[in-house]
């Protein structure tokens, strides 16, 4: 065995039989999601590397240190990607953290989350246990539930060591319009575009402004050009960067930094929520992000409404820790997330409260 491995074992151990805690760390770019930790940090950023990689197989294998930058790179050169566009939120993003935070970007709506790429992991649980799921390809379905539920987990479950996931061939063409219209007939448009056979890999309303991006075959783009009208977007990927990693106006600045943003999963159908701050939609009106002063019982209570729920996505470590970052689990859920908890670590040594206080 890696003495690197030997190493975090010993740690896991001596952790569990002090009662003590261990705060999993790659990059540190998403340390501002979720609720803060403590514990004495166990960095993963010197486990690095692809492991295997079979383009035309559609799989790769990577530690989960690997830069996440290194990984995309990599995936380029053969002209193939991950589907669901993670945001990296800063360079030291890791393919573990990737995992860890669930987080897609403006893609997932046609193509799905993080969680349908990962085909298995290696893990370390609370016990120091080595632990492989999964398999390196789709076929391969014995303990596939245990690899998605990694995906989001903000690592409270277990270190992950390897992951293996799915990738798909970058889209042969692309082109981004722009159309003048109100958030209600923005919903409405998307809505129905979206029972139609289009190409729509991503789309943004803010502003009085609809921004969609189609992707596809180049016949496909044609046709769905012409079809909806609009008008092309000149540097394109600069604006859908900015999506991605936050860096649009919406979300950078100092002014706009300071105030809460709410992250609302909701139904794609339903009407604008009213708020007293600025939206911006994504993913065919599935996602809102709202910013404001809004408390966080109002918000999600508005998300209940809409048929979702609510994440208090970046704000003050005093109001997470008051609001909570996660909306509220039900009875159900709760018990669900605390058998799971036991299972994989039950002295609660990883990342002990990270998505909630009690795990």
């Amino acid at each position: 065995m890696d003495a690197q491995l030997k190493e975090w074992i010993g740690r896991i151990h001596d952790a569990a039989k002090a009662g003590q805690q261990l705060r999993i760390r790659g990059g540190g770019s998403k340390d501002f999601y979720g609720l803060p930790s403590a514990g004495d940090v166990l960095d993963t950023t010197s486990w690095r590397g692809i492991v295997s990689y079979e383009p035309t197989e559609l799989v790769v294998v990577a530690r989960a240190g690997t830069p996440l930058a290194e990984l995309e790179a990599t995936l380029r050169e053969k002209g193939q990607c991950l589907p669901f566009e993670p945001p990296h939120f800063g360079s030291g993003a890791t393919v573990g953290g990737m995992v860890a935070a669930g987080l897609s970007g403006p893609r997932r709506s046609a193509v799905g989350a993080v969680r349908d790429y990962v085909l298995g992991v290696k893990m370390l649980d609370g016990n120091g246990e080595l632990l492989a799921f999964g398999g390196q390809v789709m076929k391969n379905v014995a303990g596939y539930d245990v690899p998605r539920l990694m995906a989001g987990s903000l690592g409270t479950l277990g270190l992950m060591t390897e992951i293996s996931l799915k990738v798909l061939p970058l889209p042969p063409a692309g082109m981004t319009l722009r159309f003048a219209m109100s958030e209600t007939d923005a919903l409405k448009k998307l809505n129905a575009w979206g029972g139609q056979p289009l190409p729509i890999a991503a789309s943004v309303w803010h502003d009085g402004a609809l921004t969609l991006r189609l992707a596809g075959a180049v016949a496909a783009v044609r046709a769905a050009r012409q079809a909806l009208g609009g008008e092309e977007v000149a540097d394109a990927g600069a604006f859908w960067q900015s999506i991605r990693e936050q860096t649009h106006p919406y979300f950078a600045g100092e002014k706009v930094s300071a105030a809460a943003l709410w992250r609302l999963s909701v139904a794609s159908v339903a009407p604008p929520i009213c708020c007293s701050g600025p939206t911006l939609i994504e993913w065919g009106g599935a996602l809102r992000w709202l910013r404001g002063d809004q408390g966080a019982e109002q918000v999600r209570n508005l998300a209940a409404s809409a048929g979702g729920h609510a994440t208090l996505f970046r704000g003050e470590d005093a109001l997470k820790t008051a609001a909570g970052a996660f909306h509220p689990l039900s009875p159900v859920l709760a018990k669900i997330h605390r058998n799971l908890k036991q299972a994989f670590d039950p002295a609660g040594v990883f990342n002990r409260g990270r998505m909630y206080p009690e795990f």
